[in-house]
């Protein structure tokens, strides 16, 4: 039987796709590219389904590097992948785009509404500085913030959430049965949450229960099951 929200202490979050609105701010960032190209024939969709292929292999191929590095070079092989041409300037731009990323809309409002009940915690595969821009447009103080750049590795990578586990607990006296994981990921979030152990909170605002537009979303083909189910992170503020 699933547990009433309230009964959790902490919500660990997911903060790009979840939080930030980051398949808009990912897109954004291409159309320099594509307009240096003159190309009319790369589409949001397709620009996206590429983009998350090429970083989930960057991610495996190079998990140290801190992500605006890792985003550089994503550019890089974005560029090669629709035969498009690029230079440093275009892939450094896009490589410092995380500060740009817009947040969602009901993210700050809800954010809010949830700080009252709960310890917030943010597990994001961005470097420090880049979810230190992104935090501004949030609108809370969260309570421990830890990043890929901090574990070294990217999610969903297992060491992220062992690391996880082992700094709430340090940090907030917080155990893992106290915790709710609220992600949008499957990929990145749902799948090694549920190894760990978690319970999880999928903000699906993708509508990926009703549909297959992945977008940025690395594709999972064995859904994990989740305990809560939420089209936003407004309607999972007000079911309290």
């Amino acid at each position: 039987m699933t547990r009433p929200i309230t009964e959790y202490k902490a919500l660990t979050f997911d903060c790009y796709g979840t939080l930030i609105d980051w398949e808009s701010g990912i897109w954004d960032a291409m159309q320099p590219l594509i307009a240096h190209n003159k190309r009319d024939d790369i589409t949001r969709a397709v620009g996206l389904e590429a983009f998350a292929i090429i970083e989930t292999a960057q991610e495996l191929e190079t998990p140290d590097k801190i992500y605006s590095d890792l985003l550089t070079k994503v550019h890089t092989n974005l560029a090669k992948h629709f035969d498009l041409k690029s230079n440093t300037e275009l892939d450094n731009t896009f490589g410092e785009s995380v500060p740009h990323w817009p947040a969602f809309t009901d993210s700050a409002d809800a954010l809010r509404i949830l700080k009252k009940h709960f310890k917030l915690v943010i597990l994001s595969n961005v470097h420090r500085q880049g979810f230190a821009a992104s935090n501004k447009k949030l609108g809370v103080e969260f309570d421990a913030i830890y990043t890929a750049q901090d574990v070294g590795s990217y999610k969903p990578n297992q060491n992220n959430f062992d690391y996880l586990l082992r700094k709430i607990h340090t940090d907030l006296s917080i155990s893992a049965d106290e915790i709710l994981h609220t992600a949008q990921s499957l990929h990145h979030d749902h799948v090694p949450a549920t190894t760990a152990g978690l319970a999880r909170a999928w903000i699906d605002r993708q509508d990926l229960a009703h549909q297959q537009t992945w977008g940025a979303t690395a594709f999972v083909e064995k859904r994990p099951e989740v305990d809560y189910r939420f089209s936003t992170l407004m309607d999972m503020a007000t079911a309290l």
